[in-house]
């Protein structure tokens, strides 16, 4: 039987990232994302349902939202259900379904979502690899033929 599991999320976050690093030296981090809907019931009338889920991030992703994301902020997470059952100390069983992100894409500018004013590249990070990065290997800044010559002013060669 064929099985398929993905959740693509999008939502605010309902408490501050928790990151952690685990005994091999991976990060990760947890944290709330509520999702809002809206919706007619039978009645016509329009009602607002909010969804709370937990999220796991792992890796570079868990990082960067530790850096980067704080309660309120909104975020895109792409990943999979994932089932966890325990039991707690006094006896009772318990368990939750949960998202283990895989993919994260931060919404809105800079600094939105951040009481702090956060979202801001660290200065340490102003000269780093992330804002000076290589073109890719296709990349090519050399004109093209499609480029209009010098006797021609840029514009004349663009059909409307």
């Amino acid at each position: 039987m064929a099985s398929f599991n993905r959740v693509i999320l999008m939502g605010n976050l309902t408490r501050d990232p928790e990151l952690r690093y685990i005994a091999s030296g991976t990060a990760v981090t947890d944290f709330g994302l509520a999702v809002n809907d809206k919706r007619k019931n039978a009645n016509g009338e329009l009602i607002e349902e909010t969804t709370f889920v937990d999220v796991t991030l792992w890796a570079r992703n868990a990082e960067v939202a530790g850096e980067y994301l704080s309660k309120g902020s909104p975020v895109l997470i792409e990943g999979r259900l994932k089932y966890d059952a325990w039991e707690t100390q006094d006896g009772q069983k318990r368990s939750k379904l949960k998202v283990v992100g895989e993919r994260m894409q931060l919404i809105g500018g800079r600094g939105q979502g951040r009481p702090d004013g956060g979202g801001q590249r660290p200065a340490a990070r102003q000269n780093s690899q992330y804002s000076q990065a290589a073109p890719p290997d296709d990349f090519n800044d050399s004109p093209s033929n499609d480029s209009p010559s010098s006797d021609q002013s840029p514009g004349d060669d663009i059909p409307f």
